[in-house]
């Protein structure tokens, strides 16, 4: 086989980046052009905590090359990004996994477009787990992404590539080893949903983008092809619970999987999604009941309990069918989306290094603040602040924020007394 020469190409020229017309998906800003090699030999090198930017072509199969330690869990997340007018099918996707560099395996994992029938970003995790019987020891290892095309689907140009968005990352060892088995019990039952008055708060084009988000009713409108991404902050301890519901629509007709809600974990491996048909009313596409957040949900073995393995940023993803415009316009159409955060947070297990990127796997808080106040580092409501900082309770949270108030009050006027003319 011929080898394809793995290149690095220099990030997107900040004219580009900065477009009117974000496009489909936002690429982590900065991100290094990286090219595939059809086979190990001409692998390009993946660092982890870099985000990298490449194309798949139709019918490939690229290789990326990573050094890794024998104590660090590595996780390589591989998000696809189709043309908006490309045609697929539900089984057309991605699919990605790690190997050594003796060809084992070390995991697999695909994703595909589904009942939308939609082009829209799908994400695969490869991931190489320390400590397991597989894949273990210092080296090299290869990340392989394929791509899965059904027979008679095409883009709109049968050449059409899908762009590519790859963001390695590794999780130390512990600084002592614990338990090795998953958690026994956990309540599983569904909460009841939230009843309040929806707030508006749109959401990011794709995961550097999230924008944040807390517990309550959001609302934001989607058009139809649209993808929208969302972060909640989990502590260790505290579990989430989210739904998403379309507004109703005039019209006649059925769309099947017209909305789909998607849940990733912080370094986007796939968690659980739901998806609801849409006939102009439409009952809400939920996610099943997660365990809390622990380190030992990895030693699980459904896949909506072992991923929910360490804290930080949860993803929520939004998408509405393009489909949805043939029968129902081009909308845009109203999207409630409920999320419930309980159980009770706890200091998280001692790593015996850092992960990279650093601060991946930690909620602080300022993480808090932004998923109340919708903030994406651009300031906030300085009210909505005092209420979020450092996890304090609601009810301190308020009476702190009242008793500050009363002080400030009292000083602004005193001063205005101060300045008073005397008769």
């Amino acid at each position: 086989m011929a080898v394809c020469a793995a290149l690095v190409l220099p990030a997107a020229s900040p004219a580009a980046a900065a477009g009117a017309d974000p496009g489909p998906y936002a690429f982590a800003p900065g991100a290094r052009g990286v090219v595939g090699a059809r086979d190990t030999a001409g692998a390009a090198l993946l660092d982890p905590g870099r985000t990298y930017r490449g194309t798949l072509p139709r019918n490939g199969r690229l290789y990326y090359r990573l050094e890794l330690t024998a104590g660090d869990t590595a996780y390589v997340p591989v998000t696809a990004v189709p043309p908006v007018d490309a045609t697929v099918s539900a089984t057309d996707g991605i699919r990605v996994s790690l190997r050594d560099a003796h060809g084992t395996s070390c995991s697999y994992a695909s994703a595909r477009f589904g009942a939308g029938l939609s082009p829209r970003p799908v994400t695969a995790l490869g991931q190489r787990e320390a400590g397991k019987s597989l894949c273990q020891g210092a080296g090299t290892y290869y990340l392989l992404v394929e791509r899965l095309d059904a027979q008679g689907s095409h883009a709109a140009a049968p050449d059409d590539a899908w762009e590519l968005e790859i963001a390695p990352a590794t999780e130390p060892a512990l600084a002592r080893t614990g338990t090795t088995t998953a958690p026994r019990a956990w309540d599983s039952a569904t909460p009841a949903p939230l009843t309040d008055a929806p707030r508006d708060r749109s959401g990011g084009t794709g995961f550097t983008a999230a924008r944040p988000l807390g517990e309550g009713v959001w609302r934001t409108r989607l058009e139809p092809g649209q993808t929208r991404f969302y972060k909640v902050p989990l502590d260790w301890g505290r579990r989430l619970y989210a739904s998403a519901g379309l507004g109703d629509s005039p019209g006649h007709g059925y769309v099947g999987g017209a909305l789909n809600l998607s849940l990733y974990n912080p370094v986007r491996g796939y968690v659980d999604d739901a998806s609801v048909g849409y006939t102009g009313t439409a009952g809400p596409a939920a996610l099943q009941p997660l365990p809390p957040v622990e380190y030992a949900n990895r030693y699980a073995v459904p896949t909506a309990v072992t991923s929910v393995r360490f804290a930080g940023d949860y993803y929520l993803v939004l998408h509405l069918s393009a489909r949805t415009a043939r029968t129902f316009g081009p909308g845009p159409f109203e999207v409630t989306l409920r999320v419930r955060v309980g159980g009770q947070a706890h200091s998280g297990p001692a790593y015996a290094g850092r992960p990279v990127p650093a601060g991946v796997l930690t909620v602080t808080g300022q993480d808090r603040t932004a998923a109340l106040t919708g903030a994406t580092g651009d300031g906030g409501d300085p009210t909505m602040t005092l209420v979020a900082v450092g996890g304090i309770g609601g009810g301190t949270a308020l009476l702190l924020f009242l008793g500050g108030w009363t002080v400030v009050a009292r000083r602004a006027q005193r001063r205005v007394s101060a300045q008073k003319p005397t008769a």
